[in-house]
């Protein structure tokens, strides 16, 4: 099976920058659109940004000023660079992936999520 793996998660002072990572590993496996969610604490699960396979994104309105989503296909791994970083940013980030599990007769396409990443701003 396939795994996603997050790091870089920590205490930040407002202002700050924090880069996140997520990769994946496991066999036989090749991973389309990528993306980071993240989850307030009493709130839902939101999509922060998206990039497919061919390295186009997409980002949650609000935050397209201050985030960047990017990825490397060798290593299947995306990344998520924070800048200005806010209390409200405060959350749990989730790395999310497409993936298509490369089988003999017919692949099998799963989404695969990290178990995510703590992220706390404040001074």
């Amino acid at each position: 099976q396939v795994q996603l793996v997050e790091s870089g998660g920590g205490l930040v002072q407002p202002g700050g920058p924090l880069r996140l990572s997520c990769a994946a590993s496991g066999t036989n496996f090749m991973v389309d659109t990528m993306a980071w969610y993240r989850q307030a604490p009493g709130k839902q699960r939101e999509l922060v940004a998206t990039i497919s396979r061919n390295y186009s994104t997409t980002y949650a309105d609000s935050l397209k000023d201050r985030f960047t989503i990017s990825r490397n296909n060798a290593k299947n791994a995306v990344y998520l660079q924070t800048n200005n970083l806010k209390p409200d940013d405060t959350a749990v980030y989730y790395c999310n992936a497409n993936v298509r599990i490369i089988q003999a007769i017919q692949d099998t396409r799963i989404s695969v999520w990290g178990q995510g990443t703590q992220v706390t701003v404040s001074s």
